[in-house]
């Protein structure tokens, strides 16, 4: 099976910003749709999409929803913060929405290095 890990290095401080964390989402969401195996990870202030109750608002103009989006990530594949991301914001598992995760560098390259994965970062 194609793997496909993704990582989003932005939050939605600006329209560019939001454009990139919806092409994010919506490229891990289309992989799940069609059966790859993705992971998702949340790096900088895009570990805010994974913490109940304080994700970005994220509208962009004929766009898909970014939680709606982020939802379908994790019911098909992985949603990951990084551990010094996660660290520095002082979120920690309890703040994460259900099936959400945090895990360090060597998971990151781990996944990333593994046979058939595309690795993509926005």
């Amino acid at each position: 099976m194609q793997r496909l890990v993704v990582k989003l290095t932005s939050g939605t401080n600006s329209s560019a910003e939001t454009e990139r964390c919806v092409q994010a989402f919506t490229v891990a969401a289309t992989a799940v749709s069609v059966g790859a195996d993705v992971s998702v990870w949340l790096t900088g202030d895009a570990s805010w999409f994974a913490v109940a109750g304080r994700e970005p608002q994220a509208e962009l103009n004929g766009s898909p929803d970014l939680l709606e989006l982020r939802d379908s990530i994790i019911t098909g594949g992985s949603l990951t913060v990084c551990t010094q991301c996660a660290q520095r914001r002082g979120i920690d598992e309890s703040d994460l929405v259900a099936g959400a995760r945090i895990a360090g560098a060597a998971t990151f390259v781990e996944e990333s290095l593994a046979d058939n994965t595309q690795a993509l970062v926005y």
